[in-house]
């Protein structure tokens, strides 16, 4: 049985940092792409940036040089480092991940993020 668990959301002002880690029980982690994806208020979910399996990592456009993930496999877990946050970052943060064997995807609950002007 997958558990994912976020933790590191808070409140920050814009220009602020947060660090956002994410912790994966059950899994081999080798065998898994992770994934960060947010969802605002009234918003479709985005993806945020994603890490595979080998650890290329990529991200959307709208983060790219303030956001970095990183993964830890010996502790089963990710993170994503956020840098020079604006306002509209304020989402609510979910990790993912994909196994590549059978390409099922588990979710976390999510953690909140909100920056403030």
């Amino acid at each position: 049985q997958v558990q994912l668990v976020e933790s590191g959301g808070g409140w920050v002002q814009a220009g602020g940092s947060l660090r956002l880690s994410c912790v994966a029980s059950r899994i081999t982690s080798s065998s898994y792409a992770m994934d960060w994806y947010r969802q605002a208020p009234g918003k479709p979910r985005e993806l945020v940036a994603t890490s595979s399996n080998t650890g290329n990592t990529n991200y959307s456009d709208s983060v790219k040089g303030r956001f970095t993930m990183s993964r830890d496999n010996a502790k089963n877990t990710v993170y994503l480092q956020m840098h020079s946050l604006k306002p509209d970052a304020t989402a609510v943060y979910y990790c993912s991940a994909r196994r590549i064997l059978t390409s099922v995807q588990y979710w976390g609950q999510g953690t909140q993020v909100t920056v403030s002007s």
